[in-house]
């Protein structure tokens, strides 16, 4: 009886073996084997090098050059501690500082761990010819990031960096990695995809001990495109230049095809430290500094623009005809309402639309904001671009705020007469960028919006769009009153942009001069338009902090003066 249980178990723990077997070859083979080949099979990552970005005349704005990286596979080390006491006498570095190193950026056994980046090709050719010494020892190949011009296109090209776990997140489906070098801000971020390239690799066979065996097979990795912009990088220096020692921004953009010619956020700050890890704490410190020298104010900056906007009022007014050239208002230096004084700068007297707005006298529009109303100023702010994204190719930009009876920011509730007094000289809760003033100031100009845009072409393909987003339909007497008006700040003798008046350079202009926060200076802008010289421009210059509306009008004097002599425009 003993005996036929004894069989009848090994019987059965035979055949539960059996079909064990079955499983594991039959059914399972295909995945074991797959585990297996994987297992003996190495992939070692190849950088693609990322595409170069010029300006409009073909200057390089970035390349990439040649670079050797220090890096380990994990799974394939021996001794770690030989390997990073060895590493440390080569490359004159603590070898714990190492170690540190390599704990931070392992995330798996299997894959490349960069040690230490960009180093020289004499201490590369060493490590090398010694790599047999050290299993998992690997020099990569790679490329370094480099801006040639500095500060200077700085917040129109950006920056690259290695991949964060954020953007890892959102971007791991559309071809990248853990070790991707992508882009930051700028174009950069922008247009990452036709720069990045495609990534290659190394199929390597290794042995039990992880010990290569053979190249299985090579990857050429796909360089990324380069692109053009329509930046002019002679323009971009000057203007950095005037804005020296200077927070704020200038914009220059071409009339007729919507294109960035210039774009400078001040303080700037220069892309190569982000590349070049020997300046970290310089790098660091650029996110730290009271001037934000990292933001770019020409797209993010969002500030009051004081008597600018009443370019916007005076469109409204003529369009709905509350007002016509002849109608004049009185201004004793201030509008009196209840028993509050709303201040004007000057005591202008009687004051048509033409005189108000090459004197900016707030006084005529106190009166003409209360006959228009605060529905429709904001209706017009909005319809010339105010208060909405431009599109710029550029990432992060902010919309601005344009307020309203119905549209108030934070808690305030109600609409006041003295609300709409602020509102009509671009006070209050008026919120606008740079690049909607400049965009702005074009369809003033030419009465339809262009759409902004700094791509020229990729490589040699030139970028076909449409340079107007929309036209807004504005009469020619109402054109031809509102020009008059920023003509006559520009010529006439007590114009507040007088001292942009050069023979043979026809400028149109409004000054604006924005309260800030109390105990702070206010802010200075000048925009306007040309409609002589070799290039018909819009144009936008914000000094944040900057003191009176003069200062701005000084910068673009000086500024225009610069790009004369050199024949720029």
């Amino acid at each position: 009886m003993r005996l036929k249980i004894i069989r009848v178990v090994i019987i059965f723990l035979f055949l539960i073996l059996a079909m064990d077997l079955i499983y594991v070859q039959a059914l399972k083979g295909n995945y074991f084997y797959r585990l297996s080949v994987n297992n003996r099979i190495r992939v070692i990552p190849l950088e693609p090098q990322r595409g170069r970005i010029f300006d409009r005349n073909g200057n390089v704005l970035a390349e990439s050059r040649l670079s050797f990286d220090v890096t380990v596979i994990p799974q394939d080390v021996l001794d770690k501690d030989m390997l990073f006491t060895y590493l440390g006498q080569v490359l004159k570095i603590d070898k714990k500082e190492i170690a540190a190193r390599y704990q931070q950026r392992m995330y798996t056994p299997f894959a490349p761990v960069v040690l230490i980046e960009d180093v020289d090709k004499q201490t590369a050719m060493v490590l090398e010819e010694n790599r047999f010494r050290f299993p998992g020892l690997y020099i990569q190949e790679t490329f370094q990031r480099w801006y040639p011009s500095g500060k200077t296109a700085a917040h129109v090209v950006g920056y690259v960096s290695k991949i964060d776990s954020q953007k890892i997140k959102k971007l791991k489906n559309y071809g990248y990695s853990q070790q991707s070098i992508v882009g930051y801000s700028g174009v950069e971020e922008y247009y990452d995809q036709y720069l990045m390239g495609e990534e290659g690799g190394l199929q390597i066979e290794v042995n039990s001990r992880g010990q290569q065996v053979q190249l299985l097979g090579i990857r050429q990795p796909e360089p990324g495109r380069d692109i053009h912009l329509t930046i002019d990088v002679r323009m971009q220096e000057i203007s950095s230049k005037v804005m020296e020692d200077k927070a704020g921004s200038i914009v220059l953009m071409d009339l007729d095809s919507g294109e960035i010619l210039c774009l400078v956020s001040s303080p700037g700050y220069d892309p190569n430290v982000f590349t070049d890890l020997k300046r970290a704490k310089e790098r660091n410190r650029l996110f730290i500094e009271p001037a934000s020298p990292v933001l770019n104010r020409v797209i993010k900056g969002q500030y009051p623009p004081g008597s600018v906007f009443k370019t916007v009022m005076s469109v409204a007014g003529l369009s709905e005809e509350k007002v016509n050239r002849n109608t004049t208002y009185h201004c004793p230096g201030f509008y009196k309402l209840g028993n509050r004084n709303f201040k004007c700068a000057h005591i202008h007297y009687s004051q048509n639309i033409i005189q108000a707005l090459g004197h900016s006298c707030n006084v005529f529009y106190y009166n003409l904001g209360l006959v228009i109303g605060p529905e429709l100023i904001t209706r017009y702010a909005h319809k010339l671009g105010l208060g909405e994204l431009t599109h710029i190719d550029l990432p992060s930009e902010e919309r601005g705020f344009i307020p309203g009876p119905r549209n108030r920011r934070g808690e305030k509730t109600g609409w006041y007469k003295g609300d709409t007094l602020n509102f009509s000289i671009g006070q209050g809760e008026v919120l606008v960028t740079p690049i909607q003033v400049v965009r702005m100031m074009a369809a003033v100009a030419k009465g339809s919006i262009p759409q902004v845009h700094l791509l020229k072409m990729i490589e040699n393909e030139p970028l076909v769009t449409n340079s107007i987003i929309k036209v807004i339909g504005l009469r020619k007497d109402v054109m031809d009153t509102v020009h008059e008006g920023l003509r006559a700040a520009v010529v006439s003798s007590s114009g507040s942009a007088r001292q942009m008046n050069m023979a043979g350079f026809e400028v149109y202009g409004k000054t604006g001069t924005a309260q800030t926060v109390k105990g702070k200076k206010t802010h200075a802008w000048f925009a306007g338009y040309n409609l002589q010289g070799s290039r018909r421009m819009a144009f936008c210059v914000f000094l944040e902090y900057g003191g009176s509306s003069y200062y701005a009008v000084q910068v673009t004097s000086d500024l225009f003066k610069a790009l004369r002599k050199e024949n720029l425009i």
